[in-house]
């Protein structure tokens, strides 16, 4: 098994051609990690997500870590480790253009809205049910390959 190092250039080709990564956070020490969708553009991972654990985690610590993985020929393999912070596009003021551009990434996608939008539990009946928009600002990425 060769192991060789993932240049930057082959990382955000990984992330670009992926929609599914591990998202890692943490609050009071205590690590949580969990599946997301996303879309990469412009040096940022964007992604949509109900209100919950995540969210409340990543507004109280934006550094956050992101695990992207392919699967090769026979038992090679590609992973990327995005280390990044948090960034909250909220409904208000002051953030039109960026959520504007969060959802016209997003939406190349047909089903970019359903993974954020579930949640494994029933939520109270409200009239409306507040939804995140958020991106994840890339500040270093690393990667790895293995191939036969």
């Amino acid at each position: 098994m060769l192991i060789r190092t993932l240049s930057v250039l082959e990382c955000s080709k990984v992330l670009a051609s992926n929609r599914v990564g591990r998202l890692a956070c943490s609050n009071d020490d205590q690590p949580y990690v969990v599946p997301f969708y996303y879309a990469h553009a412009d040096n940022h991972l964007y992604a949509f997500s109900m209100p919950g654990k995540k969210i409340d985690w990543m507004r109280s610590n934006p550094l956050v870590c992101v695990q992207i993985d392919e699967r090769g020929q026979g038992r090679g393999w590609r992973s990327v480790v995005v280390d990044g912070r948090y960034e909250e596009l909220p409904d208000r003021i002051g953030y039109k253009a960026q959520r504007d551009h969060a959802w016209s990434v997003l939406s190349k996608h047909s089903d970019w809205w359903e993974p954020g939008a579930l949640k494994p539990v029933t939520p109270p009946v409200s009239d409306s049910i507040p939804h995140v928009f958020f991106r994840i600002l890339i500040e270093q990425v690393s990667g790895r390959e293995a191939s036969e």
